[in-house]
């Protein structure tokens, strides 16, 4: 086995994109929703919205400038457990930085991060803190390897994560997660404490057959609203859990089938009245969607639904300190009191008043001061 860690260039073939735009200039699109007004999101992304996102994507979009980012952040591979995985790795020049672990979500990819890395890793204000960021691709996202077998669920990625940082000489780091990457970061911390200083997550899952008994009304509210979206706007996870190879192929085959898909998930889980534009740019957007394009991750992205959607052993609890933010229009929202069922040391609890699903991308410097806030509360509870 390699323990090697090599430097990786993202560079798509000329070929590639010319190839994407003589997709979107060749798209068939269905005729247009039956639902107007303040209603024109129910059914899904409205035509003329996607319309303008394709023709922007064919004519306007600059992917060679996020590879050039990707390029100056510094991005690397490294192969664990027999699969490739990909992240970027901004070292601090300052001396008391501590090593944090990012991790992204789906629809998400490193992509999320590009706008806060360097902030964190070198910020302009000496007296914050900063951090030596490394920012993984989820196994089947991005520029990592698609597992060819199953088994690659969140306990082996955590698993996997704690390996990588090894590889870069952090034994000790803090963790940070939304999504997808909060559930890694809840494992990260429970099953390996020896090597997590702390935590910082905007998804503090709870365990399972909580009473609301003695929640606020607020709190009743989060749950109610959780229960909503389980129930009623959750059918891309059950898809993605049962039959990710199904819906894969017309992701993988199809650019405008797989930007409805993410952006669908974009306008909903933001913070936003009418669209995900109004706080997250479209170029961010399709950073994130020719990404998963690019690398045909449609398909093998899913299928962490298949491996660990409701996976998460009800009795591991977290005893390191933990720092929780909840954003207002998230699309979880877990009552503090049924957070500490699991995180029995929360040093910070924030609930701010502005963001949603993609805080990193929609309110960038909140989400920056927040983390640097709550990781300082973390190290400052270490004994």
């Amino acid at each position: 086995m390699t323990r090697e860690v090599h430097p990786f260039e993202a560079h798509a073939p000329d070929a590639d994109l010319d190839d994407l735009r003589a997709r979107l200039a060749a798209a068939r699109l269905p005729e247009a929703e039956t639902v107007h007004g303040a209603r024109r999101w129910d059914q899904g992304v409205p035509l003329a919205d996607l319309a303008d996102v394709v023709a922007y994507w064919r004519t306007g979009y600059d992917w060679r400038g996020f590879e050039a980012r990707l390029e100056e952040i510094g991005q690397f591979r490294t192969t664990i457990d027999g699969l490739g995985i990909h992240f970027l790795h901004r070292r601090s020049p300052r001396a008391d930085a501590t090593p944090l672990v990012m991790t992204h979500g789906w629809p998400g990819s490193v992509a999320e991060f590009v706008d806060v890395i360097d902030e964190l890793a070198d910020p302009a204000d000496a007296t914050a803190p900063a951090f030596h960021v490394v920012a993984p691709s989820l196994p089947g996202f991005g520029y990592s390897g698609k597992p060819a077998t199953t088994g690659w669920g969140t306990e082996k990625i955590a698993a996997a994560w704690v390996e990588l940082m090894g590889r870069l000489g952090y034994a000790e780091f803090t963790a940070h997660g939304g999504d997808w990457g909060g559930t890694i970061t809840t494992v990260l911390a429970g099953r390996f404490p020896a090597h997590v200083l702390g935590v910082h997550t905007t998804f503090a899952e709870a365990p399972p057959g909580l009473s609301t008994d003695g929640l606020t009304a607020e709190e009743r509210r989060w749950t109610e609203e959780t229960r909503h979206f389980w129930r009623h706007r959750a059918a891309y996870a059950k898809q993605q859990a049962t039959r990710p190879q199904t819906i894969g192929y017309a992701l993988v085959d199809s650019p405008v089938g797989l930007l409805a898909w993410i952006l669908d998930k974009f306008a909903e889980w933001t913070d936003t009245g009418d669209s995900p534009f109004e706080t997250v740019s479209r170029d961010r957007v399709l950073d994130d969607v020719t990404l998963y394009w690019l690398t045909r991750s449609g398909a093998s992205a899913a299928r962490i639904y298949h491996e660990s959607h409701n996976s998460l052993d009800p009795e591991l609890r977290v005893d390191v300190p933990a720092a929780v933010t909840m954003y207002p229009r998230d699309i979880e929202k877990t009552p503090r009191p049924w957070a500490r069922e699991r995180y029995r040391q929360i040093v910070r609890w924030r609930a701010p008043e502005a963001g949603g699903h993609f805080p990193s991308l929609e309110v960038p410097g909140f989400f920056v001061r927040d983390l640097r806030e709550g990781l300082a509360a973390v190290l400052a509870a270490r004994p």
